[in-house]
């Protein structure tokens, strides 16, 4: 089909998705440090899923009101790239407040300690979701068919490598002095400093994802898009794109539901897991429970080398025509990670559960986005990439709020909600058989950028 949407340079390929690298490491940091900072500041570990309920519900919100308002942006500085200026900063000024939740002499456990790591928090995910959404968007605004397979996993593998980076960094602080453990109520030293480097590798790495990638006018996007130029300027009510999804949408959704909902309790409760299975404690406080920190950190780093190595060698690689195949591939083993984990007694062995982990989290941020963009045609894309984002906060919020009832029917076992991850996976990969709508476009150019 003429002017299609060209071939785009592996160089301009880079520079749209390795920004992604900086933005999980807000992410990365957030997950595997969350559980950690609130225990250590006096919260209930019984009412952890109240905290964790803030994040999805900011991006529940934000994600599609950027999308939306982004698909009317046309500015000097580009369509995306302005919300990424604005939201880039804000949230590296919130990674360097969050883990000093405890550091204001609020007091242990007090209201106003978990209130203000509460509203930290929830600042920390609105900002970070908005600088997360031009990286998403601009792969559907600019990137073809045939190469969009490439892009996802690209943007997830350097995205894993912002991970790498974050999750390991109080580990390699402790191992060169930085103390891991501090007064009852503050957050280690160790932790802070993690989050201050994260901050400044954010900033700089948006600042060259700003500087780099140049966006196509309304015109040129119009040409390429096979849609009316004016288009933007009369976008559709959220409402109504979510009545007119394709079908794509509540297909992939669907299996988006229960593998969300495994995701959101891994990440809840890995930490105080790992601490009751191999150090067999549940005291936040204890020497034990902060070393059980310090190695979900490792075991989070192996999870995203294994993540990245399977992305660049294996998905990026993968036929378009095979994508409901890998999906499934990738959340089995999601699935078995989640419930080995369960069984295991001994720091090293959990090594390889996180790696198939890593396989896992690895999918569920590429196939899902394969999948449904490719049912889309261009106008609302920036719109529809964030309300699927609802596909991804729901079920984090549906989790949050039943984990009061599911911690309880375990009998307060945070290896038990591992079991319960695993068994919501499981009926993910089973859920995969209900998408038929798992063909790429057909209009695959062949016409390459100079």
């Amino acid at each position: 089909m003429a002017n299609s949407l060209p071939n785009l340079p592996l160089k301009t390929i880079f520079a749209i998705t390795f920004g992604f690298c900086g933005v999980n490491m807000a992410f990365s940091l957030q997950s595997s440090q969350m559980s950690r900072i609130f225990q250590t500041i006096g919260a209930d570990p019984t009412k952890l899923g109240l905290f964790f309920i803030l994040p999805p519900l900011a991006g529940l919100f934000v994600q599609p009101l950027v999308g939306k308002y982004s698909d009317r942006t046309w500015t000097r500085f580009g369509r995306r790239m302005p919300y990424l200026l604005f939201s880039a900063p804000l949230a590296a000024l919130v990674m360097v407040l969050l883990p000093n939740a405890g550091s204001f002499g609020f007091g242990y456990a007090s209201t106003a300690a978990l209130l203000f790591g509460a509203i930290a928090i929830l600042f920390m995910d609105l900002s970070s979701n908005v600088c997360m959404q031009p990286f998403r968007m601009i792969i559907g605004d600019m990137v073809n068919e045939n190469q969009k397979d490439k892009a996802w996993s690209w943007q997830q593998a350097f995205s894993n490598l912002g991970g790498v980076l974050a999750t390991i960094l109080p580990f390699v602080l402790t191992y060169f002095g930085v103390a891991n453990t501090a007064q009852k109520g503050v957050v280690p030293l160790s932790v802070r400093i993690a989050f201050y480097i994260g901050a400044i590798i954010l900033l700089g790495i948006s600042a060259y994802t700003i500087h780099t990638v140049k966006e196509y006018d309304p015109d040129t996007y119009a040409l390429y898009h096979h849609i009316d130029p004016e288009q933007h300027k009369h976008t559709k009510p959220i409402w109504q794109l979510v009545k007119e999804a394709p079908k794509a949408f509540w297909e992939v959704a669907l299996v988006q539901l229960f593998a969300w909902i495994g995701i959101q309790y891994m990440w809840t409760y890995t930490t105080g897991a790992i601490a009751e299975n191999v150090w067999h404690t549940t005291n936040a406080a204890s020497a034990g429970y902060q070393a059980a920190g310090n190695w979900y950190g490792i075991l989070t780093f192996v999870q995203s080398m294994a993540a990245v190595l399977y992305g660049f060698l294996v998905l990026s690689r993968t036929n378009p025509y095979k994508r409901k195949f890998w999906y499934r591939f990738g959340l089995a083993s999601f699935a078995v990670g989640l419930v080995w984990v369960f069984f295991i007694h001994n720091q090293y062995l959990l090594i390889a559960p996180f790696c198939l982990i890593g396989i896992g989290f690895f999918t569920v941020h590429v196939e899902p986005f394969n999948i449904f963009t490719s049912s889309l045609d261009g106008a609302n894309e920036g719109s529809y990439i964030g309300i699927f984002n609802g596909t991804i906060c729901l079920p984090q919020i549906l989790a949050s709020v039943a984990s009061f009832m599911v911690f309880k029917f375990v009998g307060n076992s945070m290896p038990g909600m591992m079991l319960i991850a695993g068994i919501s996976m499981f009926i993910a990969v089973l859920a995969i058989s209900i998408i038929k709508q798992d063909k790429p476009q057909e209009d695959l150019s062949e016409n390459p950028t100079k």
